[in-house]
């Protein structure tokens, strides 16, 4: 399903760049630029995020 359409970036594709350890949306717009044009999909892209952020292992270092 295309989320941003300013840049043509699939819900696939962010995905992806959260997976691979983008953690906020800037970090999503500077590997995949989704999110830096007209903005209407920031908030898809946030919650992309926090159902990635849910799922993640906690790993405590020590």
């Amino acid at each position: 399903m295309l989320v941003c359409s300013c840049f043509a970036v699939t819900d696939r594709t962010l995905r992806g760049v959260i997976e691979s350890g983008a953690c906020d949306t800037d970090e999503v717009g500077e590997v995949c630029a989704a999110g830096t044009g007209c903005g209407g999909c920031l908030e898809e892209i946030e919650e992309l995020l926090g159902d990635h952020c849910r799922v993640r292992p906690v790993v405590q270092s020590g």
